[in-house]
């Protein structure tokens, strides 16, 4: 789809439509021969090229090291807005925008796409899939948000929320194919970017909490979408046989009838293309339920949760894996950024693996093999003390299962590093981390074990989580220097708030950082300094990115507070202040010849319930109504208590929630499913009533409380 879109850049506001072909090439930056850039495996892979971002980490080694250094540490204060768009339509942006011959594309809400001139922010083009038309009427699981796209031999792929891959003319954005990756009916989705490599793309998916899941992931060809290969990450039912050797080895280390359960596993993140050994490595995802005692009673290692598995590019067969979290009950995912980096450990060289997973270790693995080299904790890791160096495994401490009562785990659910991206830099040597410092109560006290269920699109855990009475830190947050071949932590920077950005680390001795208090830092990448700051006025959920034309270097960021924490932070995240609505979501572009004239966004905003004195709340349709409210999964968008963080309106405080019959066309009749509301058309009128009342509720003891 071919739309118009509103630019700003320095004082000007204009509108562009469509740029013909013809100006996007004269823009648009070339090969030594004139000739436009090929981006294929042997280009994506080089790690020398100061013009382009071609992949979601830069390169193939999703180090995301810019190795420019015409902003450094000693002028990056000069730097300044060079260019910026509006994107008022958008809610959470926790993109990584690709740079390829002069042209940025990026990713927004509800899986737009669309391409800006990367020097001047005009618009080019954009690309809608109509998620919305697509999802209406239909039960759903998922986010709006998706982390990013994958460009291929003048093709751009993307994914959406509702579960298919499309490929796009990089030139046109028209659509040249589109796949359903997963049954509709299914409660799973996408948020995650397609990997290409080989003529292929990857995609894989979630969905571990919202019914019994069977993790896979998928490689089409890149041509012409077809099925390449599929890898199931967990067993099946043994009764209808396995679909390979792997899925039959995997078996052995399941207990009880773990295909009821679906087992999980889902790999929605984390996929690396290695080059020098032709190899595929996909991080894996947590249990389905968590709770290993439903999941699979009787223990086992429950092979491939949380784990690194490497396989043939060309055929999706097994190579090796490395499982992180062996019987795993936390939602200790292992999802995240699988980095490739060259280290000299001991005089020997080494082709490594960095990976820093939820449980707290940081992991270096030679990726030759799959054998462990050495694993630290970066973070407080009460699960365990340590990890074996000869096995492999943790040495756990005791009661993690929480098979003797409640423990406090450390970190919790929300792990130590989760899906914003870590960098490495090859020049210091060091990995920087966003790191978190929380911990839960876990324990499933209650829960009738045998009889337990996840049902589709309703979901569960099989555990229930608490907050301990006080956390490991005094912050929740912080940006971490790691050196991965002394497992050390070098510097470390703490942070007062909570689900800050990714990073980006470059040659002129810097880390760039997003945080969700709105603030876009500069470090010292060797001592952790501070020695740039600005204030993007909307929290940053996303990593910045860097690319280099006609001797400028750029550093762009999609400023969008967005994530599952937006939705279910609840007081802290609405504490933000970046309520729904208020704040226009902006790509920015720096440099330090910036000289735009970009207006400030509204102050933090904090939406306040309506005293509505006339509405009487019923007690008994309020318990209703909040099993609704849970059920239905409203408080993942909407906040528990009806305490929104910013990723949907704050309920307690509209009018609509008061009217019945325009409640009723949003809810039931899915009047706002273009903007990601889900259509619920089974739902009754008793139903609604009863999520009135909760509502309202909700909204008089907020009132109270002030």
């Amino acid at each position: 789809m071919i739309s118009k879109r509103i630019i700003n850049r320095s004082r000007a506001n204009f509108s562009i439509i469509w740029l013909p072909l013809i100006t996007i090439v004269l823009f648009a930056g070339c090969t030594e021969n004139g000739q436009p850039l090929e981006v294929n495996d042997e280009t994506i892979s080089n790690e020398e090229q100061v013009t382009d971002w071609l992949a979601y980490g830069r390169t193939h080694s999703e180090k995301r090291f810019g190795p420019q250094d015409d902003i450094n540490v000693n002028n990056v204060q000069d730097l300044k807005v060079d260019w910026y768009m509006d994107l008022p339509g958008d809610v959470g942006l926790v993109s990584t925008p690709l740079v390829v011959d002069g042209i940025m594309y990026f990713t927004g809400t509800m899986n737009i796409v669309r391409a800006v001139n990367a020097v001047t922010g005009e618009f080019i083009w954009s690309f809608d899939p109509e998620v919305g038309k697509s999802i209406r009427g239909k039960k759903q699981a998922g986010f709006v948000h998706n982390r990013g796209l994958s460009f291929y031999k003048g093709k751009v792929f993307g994914a959406t929320w509702d579960g298919r891959l499309f490929a796009l003319d990089a030139n046109s954005g028209e659509k040249l194919w589109m796949v359903q990756t997963f049954d509709p009916e299914r409660a799973l989705y996408i948020t995650g970017a397609p990997k290409a490599f080989k003529d292929k793309v990857l995609i894989g998916n979630g969905g571990t909490e919202n019914g019994p899941s069977r993790g896979f992931v998928t490689a089409y060809h890149a041509d012409t979408g077809e099925e390449a290969w599929k890898f199931y990450i967990v067993p099946g039912n043994p009764a209808e046989g396995f679909e390979s050797e792997a899925m039959k080895m995997a078996a052995e280390t399941w207990k009880g009838e773990w295909w009821k359960h679906g087992g999980g596993g889902n790999a929605w993140h984390g996929f690396t293309y290695d080059p020098d050994f032709d190899v595929l490595y996909i991080g894996t995802g947590n249990g389905s339920p968590w709770n290993q005692k439903i999941r699979s009673p009787g223990g086992g290692d429950n092979l491939f949760l949380c784990s690194i598995v490497a396989l043939d590019p060309d055929t999706g067969e097994y190579k090796w894996h490395y499982q992180t979290t062996p019987g795993e009950s936390w939602d200790f995912n292992s999802t995240m950024d699988i980095v490739l980096a060259d280290l000299v450990i001991e005089g020997e060289e080494i082709k490594a693996i960095l990976h820093a997973p939820k449980n707290g270790f940081f992991y270096v693995i030679n990726r030759a093999n799959g054998q462990l080299i050495s694993a630290e904790p970066f973070v407080e890791t009460s699960w365990a003390t340590s990890i074996d160096l000869e096995t492999g495994r943790p040495v756990e401490t005791e009661n993690i299962r929480y098979e003797n009562g409640p423990v406090y785990i450390t970190p919790g659910a929300n792990g130590a590093h989760v899906w914003q991206a870590m960098s490495y830099n090859p020049t210091t040597g060091l990995t920087y981390i966003p790191a978190l410092h929380e911990g839960f109560v876990y324990t499933d006290a209650g829960i009738d074990l045998e009889e337990w269920r996840s049902v589709e699109f309703v979901g569960g855990t099989g555990v229930w989580l608490y907050p301990p009475e006080k956390q490991p830190r005094d912050y929740m947050a912080s940006l971490i220097a790691w050196d991965p071949v002394h497992q050390k932590e070098v510097w470390s920077v703490p942070q007062e708030t909570f689900w800050n950005g990714g990073t980006l680390t470059t040659a002129g001795n810097l880390v760039f950082q997003g945080r969700s208090d709105g603030m876009l830092l500069a470090y010292n990448a060797e001592s952790g300094e501070v020695v740039w700051e600005y204030n993007a006025g909307l929290g940053i959920s996303a990593p910045p990115i860097t690319y280099k034309i006609n001797g400028r270097q750029y550093i762009s960021v999609l400023v969008g507070w967005g994530g599952i924490y937006a939705g279910v932070g609840g007081q802290d995240a609405y504490d933000m202040g970046w309520a729904y609505g208020v704040h226009s979501r902006r790509l920015i572009t720096f440099s330090l010849e910036g000289e735009a004239d970009m207006p400030p966004l509204p102050e933090p905003y904090f939406p306040q319930p309506l005293a509505v004195h006339e509405f009487e709340v019923d007690q008994n349709l309020v318990a209703k109504g909040a099993n609704q409210y849970y059920t239905r999964a409203c408080n993942r968008c909407h906040g528990s208590g009806g305490i929104s963080g910013g990723m949907a309106p704050d309920l307690r405080a509209s009018a609509i929630c008061i009217d019945k019959e325009a409640f009723t066309k949003i809810v039931k009749e899915g009047s706002r499913v273009d903007r990601g509301m889900p259509h619920y058309k089974d739902i009754n009128e008793e139903e609604i009533s009863g999520l009135m009342h909760f509502i309202r509720n909700c909204a008089n003891a907020g009132l109270a409380s002030d």
